[in-house]
């Protein structure tokens, strides 16, 4: 009988570490499955907008791609068409050209040219104005612009808000 509860308490106790052993490599795996927290932080930038100057165009980075972001100056808003009005993203009251600086020809980063308020792709000659709407072909279309959300004085890029999507579903972008 002695003998009989001894292995008795060896399995129980060889079954409880096989149980501890295969819960801790379940997690292990789980964790192996879920992206890196390098990756979850890419998917979402967020900008304080109340930094940028009027009429300088400052280039962020988001998932790897160059993000224009180009605070208008009050001749600039006040000289706009309603197309390019549309493209506005306004935060506080500011009026700025938020845009993934990629041109829509063939994927190249076009220059901006401060004196003429105009971007030039120089890989084909394609043009866009301070709105990023084109103003000489080949590009098919303006430049993209990334999802986002306003928050107070930040953008968050990555993340869909109602301003994105009302300009989504205008044909604004993409």
């Amino acid at each position: 009988m002695h003998n009989s509860s001894r292995r008795g308490f060896m399995g129980k106790a060889f079954g409880a570490v096989a149980g501890v052993g295969a819960v801790g490599s379940l997690v292990a795996m789980k964790k192996s499955w879920d992206p890196l927290p390098s990756v979850k932080a890419a998917g979402f930038t967020t900008l304080d907008m109340s930094i940028y100057k009027e009429g300088e165009l400052v280039t962020e980075k988001w998932r790897g791609k160059p993000i224009f972001v180009l605070k208008k100056t009050a001749e600039m808003v006040a000289k706009q068409t309603e197309d390019q009005k549309a493209r506005d993203i306004v935060v506080n009251g500011e009026h700025y050209m938020v845009a993934i600086g990629l041109c829509t020809h063939l994927g190249c980063i076009p220059g901006y040219n401060p004196d003429d308020e105009t971007f030039l792709c120089a890989c084909h000659g394609g043009m866009f104005d301070f709105a990023g709407e084109v103003t000489k072909a080949p590009p098919p279309r303006g430049f993209d612009i990334p999802p986002f959300k306003i928050e107070g004085n930040q953008m968050i890029l990555g993340e869909a808000g109602p301003e994105y999507e009302a300009m989504k579903n205008s044909g604004v972008t993409l």
